[in-house]
């Protein structure tokens, strides 16, 4: 069932602010950029010039807490993250976050300053405040699932020489940014290039907030979202999408072709040995054994190494690698991440510097956390090299 129409009024208002009219509300929607002072200014005056009823934003309970306390590190359980396989997630949440924060950095503004003036100016004038945005947790794994591997790597490459760019960005860069025109150009770029991450972190999101901003009580409403969501929620205001809330709060189970693939490695391998066995002897049999924890240990280890890893992560590659490469249940990159925290925890003044330490090369194994990343990361490509070389050795002895 379709809303009545919703329709933007033609009071002289801030060219970053459009007044919504449907079923006889007012939603005045404030779209920002989120590193900018000029956004940050406009959302306090906007909220005390017409004292709405209760204020919306684009934040889930986790991303507000973290911004309002500046406790963001202590939001952040590492054990947790490792036990439920999500270290990868949490690395392009930290990418995106670096990024922003050094563009902000460059402006002397703070990332999300306009939501914080949003919500300290509202719970001065004793406005409630409605937090419209989906789980960030939610929203990551989605788009982590939704993307194929190939544009995750596009997607690493792109963040990570976004991370290093020096290059200068002023106010009037980030005023021609807000540019609806520009925007949507953008966007329709990102569709075309990465058009799964678009509509995860765009598109859906753009329905969450329009429902969520539709179940807030009050006859008038502010709300502040980031202006790459303005003329999708517009969109979004005029239909009744309800019935879509319930499947884009889920994180989709992986696809059944994915979890085939992750069975047939370890199949194939251990079948052939055993055809080995059996054609060749036990003796032949156990040369490809060898070769294969070869294959799969020395490179995994190295990659420890190259972490700058604890003797016993390195280790723990080493062993690890070749039996987590026959199963896909966990991966070797997470055996030596665990291991890696939990003999070299990191500290709390390297969670709080994190987003710092990111944008150097000496910064990732300085901080004990990014040398987590590195310890998942690099020994995890270094087994999947060594599967592929092992499983090839394997298999051409088969004839």
């Amino acid at each position: 069932m379709s809303q009545p129409p919703a329709t933007a009024a033609s009071a002289e208002l801030h060219p970053d602010v459009s007044l919504i009219q449907l079923s006889g509300r007012e939603i005045y929607l404030v779209g920002t950029a989120h590193i900018s002072r000029e956004s940050a200014e406009l959302v306090g005056r906007i909220i005390a010039e017409q004292l709405p009823n209760a204020v919306c934003l684009e934040l889930d309970e986790k991303r507000y807490d973290a911004l309002a306390h500046r406790k963001s590190w202590e939001l952040l359980d590492l054990k947790e993250i490792l036990r439920r396989r999500q270290l990868a997630t949490l690395l392009i949440n930290l990418l995106l976050a670096s990024y922003q924060k050094k563009l902000g950095d460059k402006l002397g503004v703070r990332p999300g300053s306009e939501l914080l003036a949003a919500a300290q100016k509202a719970e001065e004038l004793k406005i409630p405040v409605a937090l419209c945005d989906r789980d960030v947790r939610i929203t990551m794994r989605r788009a982590w699932r939704a993307t194929p591997w190939h544009r995750k790597l596009m997607l690493l490459a792109t963040l990570l020489a976004g991370m290093f760019d020096r290059s200068e960005i002023s106010e009037e860069s980030l005023r021609e940014l807000r540019n609806t025109d520009l925007l949507s150009e953008l966007l329709a770029q990102l569709g075309r290039e990465l058009p799964e991450l678009k509509q995860v972190l765009i598109d859906e999101r753009d329905t969450f907030l329009a429902e969520r901003i539709k179940q807030t009580p009050g006859t008038k409403l502010v709300a502040v979202v980031g202006a790459g969501h303005v003329a999708g929620i517009k969109t979004a205001l005029q239909n009744d999408r309800r019935q879509q809330m319930a499947a884009i709060s889920q994180i989709p189970p992986a696809s059944s072709a994915w979890k085939i693939m992750a069975w047939l490695v370890p199949v194939v391998i251990l079948g052939s040995l055993a055809y080995i066995a059996i054609s060749k002897g036990m003796a032949v049999a156990g040369q490809n054994l060898l070769y294969w924890i070869l294959a799969n240990g020395i490179p995994a280890s190295l990659g420890a190494a190259l972490a700058l890893a604890h003797p016993l992560t390195i280790a723990g590659a080493f062993v690890a690698a070749p039996i987590t490469s026959l199963t896909p249940v966990i991966g070797a990159g997470y055996v030596t991440a665990f291991l890696q925290a939990m003999l070299r925890p990191p500290l709390v003044m390297e969670f709080e510097r994190v987003l710092d330490d990111m944008n150097s090369l000496g910064g990732w194994w300085r901080n004990r956390l990014l040398r987590v990343f590195l310890a998942f990361i690099l020994p995890a490509l270094g087994s999947m090299l060594g599967t592929w070389i092992g499983g090839y050795e394997i298999i051409s002895n088969l004839f």
